[in-house]
């Protein structure tokens, strides 16, 4: 059956922006019906794509001809739209964090389960090319065993524009939720999976953004390898200079527009005298809006979160936007990816293998919720000073 996947949208803002060169560009996939509170983003939706707008999510999941609703509302909202989706009979693809709860998690595996439908988490950068490759090596054997991986990330994530709830931590607000999800999951997927406990520390430097803005955690894994995870968003250095000076989502960066760039997130937030004002800044930024911008993409890049270096028994693996670095001790030597074919067409090759071909979900319910039980970990590591163990993981071939 080769048919696209018939694909109904929950929420319009910014994942879906981060998705809509994919949307665009996969054959595999066709977007036919969307809700979101915003009328300008429906208004955009039915423009670009003559499809369907609904006045609510459950009037979307209700509709007979899709095949799955992909959920991109915001972090609180992930549970309720999943079981709605799933009641409706319908395949599940909600955006990453799973939840911001793991209670949430498991009624969330549990109602796909009943329902007899997929549940698929992500995009998160684990689904990157140059993660999937570095594991694909990793398993080879040729490295040997995994003792220790780096992974860090300096953004201005914290001063871009933000609703109310993206800065309350109990909301699933602040970057333990919306950017450590990311990059555990890179992590766990490089490492094995199966973590053992977590110690970390969270900073809180702004008062004026009440919520985590910076991380460091230490990971140790049941086969006895470590990871260190060190995350900072509130905007001065910019770690995409030790990327090639390649963004995030795949665009250049010259070095030369670093700071002007950092500089200007804070300005626009001066902009604002309220969270009113800034909630309306986002939304004029987001698609549909009177500020919107398409996404710029690199040609020849692939999309990343950050260094990360993983020490192998034989050898070191530094990813890259366009490949690895594999260091021996005798030589060293890039391992080339080839030119992407659009951005994030990974998360689509999962997603049309477990709905068109049968085979099993990597990013998978059950991977998820062991990546939230890291990042809530994390939080709770920070909060009580304690190392945290761990009781839901899984390991990669489980997922």
């Amino acid at each position: 059956m080769n048919t696209p996947l018939r694909i109904g949208v929950i929420g319009l803002g910014r994942a879906f922006t981060l998705m809509l060169p994919t949307f665009l560009q996969d054959p595999r996939v066709q977007l036919v019906a969307a809700t979101d509170p915003l009328p300008e983003a429906c208004a955009q939706f039915e423009k670009d794509f003559q499809g369907q707008v609904t006045p609510n999510a459950e009037t979307l999941c209700a509709l007979p001809d899709l095949d799955l609703i992909y959920i991109a509302s915001p972090h609180g909202l992930h549970a309720e739209h999943t079981a709605m989706a799933a009641q409706h009979g319908k395949h599940v693809w909600v955006e990453k964090p799973m939840a911001i709860g793991l209670s949430e998690c498991h009624n969330m595996i549990q109602t796909c389960l009943d329902a007899g439908v997929q549940l698929m988490v992500g995009h998160s950068h684990s689904f990157n090319a140059p993660v999937l490759r570095a594991h694909e090596l990793i398993q080879s054997g040729r490295l040997g065993q995994v003792k220790m991986i780096t992974a860090l990330n300096y953004t201005d994530f914290l001063y871009r524009p933000r609703r109310p709830e993206e800065l309350d931590t109990a909301l699933g607000g602040g970057v333990t939720h919306s950017q450590a999800s990311h990059q555990v999951d890179v992590v766990r997927l490089l490492g094995g999976g199966q973590v053992s406990t977590v110690q970390a520390c969270t900073g809180q430097w702004d008062v004026t953004r009440p919520t985590e803005g910076a991380y460091s955690a230490l990971l140790k894994f049941e086969s006895g390898a470590f990871a260190n995870l060190t995350y900072n968003g509130y905007g001065h250095f910019d770690s995409d200079i030790w990327m090639d000076h390649v963004g995030e989502i795949g665009n250049p960066k010259p070095a030369s527009e670093s700071a002007k760039r950092f500089g200007s997130a804070r300005s626009r937030l001066a902009t604002t005298a309220n969270s009113e004002q800034e909630s309306q800044l986002k939304a004029a930024r987001n698609y549909g809006g009177s500020l919107y911008k398409a996404t710029a993409q690199n040609e020849d890049a692939y999309q990343h979160f950050g260094p990360v270096v993983v020490s192998c028994e034989k050898a070191d693996v530094r990813l890259t936007p366009k490949g690895l670095w594999v260091y021996g001790p005798e030589h060293e030597a890039f391992d080339p990816l080839p030119t992407p074919a659009y951005p994030r067409k990974e998360v689509i090759d999962e997603l049309w293998g477990a709905l068109r071909e049968g085979k099993s979900l990597l990013h998978s319910g059950t991977w998820a919720r062991a990546t939230t039980e890291v990042c809530l970990s994390l939080l709770e590591a920070a909060q009580t000073g304690q190392t945290i163990h761990l009781k839901h993981q899984v390991a990669v071939h489980h997922a």
